[in-house]
């Protein structure tokens, strides 16, 4: 075939070195998707290690894992997302997919079931033991006593924790079924979702006594507002607090977990009536 009168064959040199260019980026093309997969590698890696580490937590703990946590945050540089509510129900949530690290429960059984339905990564370990309060509105003429035996005579409503999911609710059922008293408060009961929201009835008056946990009551913030006394432990079961991290769990979370159990965490633990 006769070429175009403008074309020229081009050189052999100038093949050669084309071809070798063609080669090159042809293996530069898997170097270029191993660098971009190890781009994305290290940017998930680092995003994991910038979450906040997220912790579920019983609502008697909100004032005392406050401080701990801010204490942790400012030593490690590490952030704490915590959500606090009743201990069953946020076990139930967890069963049911809700995303967390670690889980500071109220009662220990539900870290073994946790355990055995393969949530938590071991049994844990017990963080602290819990006592139960009697308290009444800041100008409540109550005469307060360990053994209960001043709400004889109670006018008004009660507030506990649902005994249904809250330890520190099926905790005041059994003090004031040994008082003697459940059947003749049970109709005055106001029930709150956790222990957390049956210390708020008494706290702004809604009700004008309540059996909540110890570590609420002594918080500083709510001095002006309450009076409290701490319940004879033999009237109920021991509470017993438990934790244990989520199988799946990193090295933030260990730290927090392990923090936890450190000598300051159990002195302030026992400062907050723990």
């Amino acid at each position: 075939m006769r070429q175009p009168s403008n074309f020229k064959t081009p050189p052999l040199s100038y093949l050669s070195v084309t071809a070798k260019s063609m080669q090159s980026t042809h293996d530069f093309m898997p170097l270029r998707r191993n660098l971009l997969l190890g781009l994305a590698s290290f940017s998930v890696g680092a995003l994991a290690q910038n979450a906040p580490i997220r912790v579920a937590a019983a609502s008697d703990l909100k004032f005392v894992l406050s401080e701990l946590g801010a204490r942790f945050e400012r030593e490690t540089g590490l952030q704490l997302a915590i959500t606090y509510g009743s201990s069953g129900n946020l076990a139930r949530q967890l069963t049911q997919g809700l995303p967390m690290d670690l889980f500071l429960s109220a009662d220990e059984a539900l870290i073994d079931r946790l355990h055995k339905a393969g949530w938590a990564r071991d049994a844990g370990v017990v963080y602290a033991r819990g006592r139960l309060a009697w308290v009444v509105p800041k100008n409540s003429q109550a005469a307060l006593d360990a053994d209960l035996k001043g709400l004889k005579g109670h006018k008004g409503k009660l507030s506990i924790a649902n005994p249904e999911h809250a330890p520190y609710g099926r905790a005041a059922r059994a003090a004031l079924q040994q008082a003697g008293l459940w059947d003749k408060l049970q109709p005055q009961l106001v029930l709150g979702e956790n222990v957390s929201q049956a210390m708020q009835f008494v706290s702004t008056g809604a009700a004008q006594a309540a059996l909540v946990a110890l570590t609420l009551a002594s918080a500083p913030e709510l001095a002006a507002r309450i009076r409290y006394t701490a319940v004879n432990p033999a009237l109920h079961p021991p509470i017993i607090q438990r934790m244990a991290l989520q199988r799946n769990a990193g090295s933030g979370a260990q730290r927090f977990y392990e923090f936890l159990q450190s000598p300051v965490a159990k002195q302030l633990f026992q400062q907050h009536g723990l």
